[in-house]
């Protein structure tokens, strides 16, 4: 069986209400990664895994017949953000030697979120 091996990083970005998104992330699953809100309100995210968020269940654990939530958890996340902070969340990973690889960045900024990964080729111009 081949395993994702992949590692997921993000910058520091002050949030309006360090309370709230506690709560917010709280409310959510990130699989083995972690994140954090430190008392002046930074907020990070890291670990060795895939950044898929997932809704958390009762007991904690997350509910993947609710399927993946990023997109959601991130629009949330825009709203507690300070004005002129970024949150950029890159993560690259591999599965042996296998086709693709995994690449993909989402940048939170002024209300909205960004995606990007490898799947969209662009020409390069003479």
């Amino acid at each position: 069986m081949a395993t994702l091996q992949a590692a997921t990083t993000s910058t520091g970005a002050i949030v309006s209400d360090p309370q709230a998104v506690r709560e917010l992330c709280e409310g959510y699953c990130f699989g083995t990664l972690s994140w954090e809100v430190t008392d002046e309100g930074e907020l990070t995210i890291w670990g060795y895994d895939d950044f898929e968020v997932y809704e958390a269940r009762e007991n904690g654990l997350p509910d993947y017949e609710g399927g993946i939530v990023t997109h959601e958890f991130l629009r949330e996340l825009a709203d507690h953000l300070e004005a002129d902070e970024e949150l950029d969340i890159q993560t690259a990973g591999f599965t042996k030697c296998r086709f693709p690889v995994l690449a993909k960045r989402y940048v939170v900024r002024d209300g909205e979120v960004l995606h990007a990964d490898l799947s969209s080729p662009e020409p390069i111009d003479e």
